[in-house]
Order: structure tokens, then C-alpha cells, then sequence
């Protein structure tokens, strides 16, 4: 599913096994997302998981479909 990370809890170090969810409002259907196999919902949040060292890559993302990050939390991995 979009949005969803899947980590091991072996041998991963710590700031890898860091993973963050976005709670993401104003995302719009335009020539950026029609690359995409689905449609953006144009009411209410989407949530989307990103590990660690993508968060610069994922907002830059957000910004550059016309989103707005509302929130931001850390997610524990259960090991």
C-alpha cells in the first residue's frame, strides 16, 4: 500500500530503524500526481510512513503536489 514501510528488526542501526508518519492535507490531482495509478482525495488528511533518511525527500515531495504537512510523529518498531 502507499505510504507504508516494513522494517526488520535485525541488524538495522538506529537511525534506520526511525520511521516517521505524515498527516497530509491539501494534496490535489495535477500533472505531478496523474503519474500515479491512483486519484488524490481532495478532502480530508492522508497519512503517509517514511523512514528516517527519506523525510527531506517525502516533504520536498509533499510541497512540490500542493500539500501541507499538519503533523508529524515518530513510530515505534516493534522488534
Amino acid at each position: 500500500m502507499f505510504g507504508q514501510t516494513t522494517l526488520g528488526a535485525s541488524s538495522v542501526s538506529s537511525s534506520a530503524s526511525r520511521v516517521f508518519r505524515y498527516e497530509v492535507v491539501g494534496l490535489t490531482q495535477n500533472q505531478e500526481t496523474d503519474k500515479n495509478k491512483f486519484d488524490i482525495r481532495r478532502s480530508g488528511s492522508i497519512f503517509i510512513t517514511v523512514p528516517y533518511k527519506r523525510m527531506n525527500e517525502e516533504m520536498r515531495r509533499i510541497t512540490r503536489l500542493g500539500g501541507k504537512i499538519v503533523k508529524i510523529e515518530a513510530l515505534t518498531v516493534a522488534e
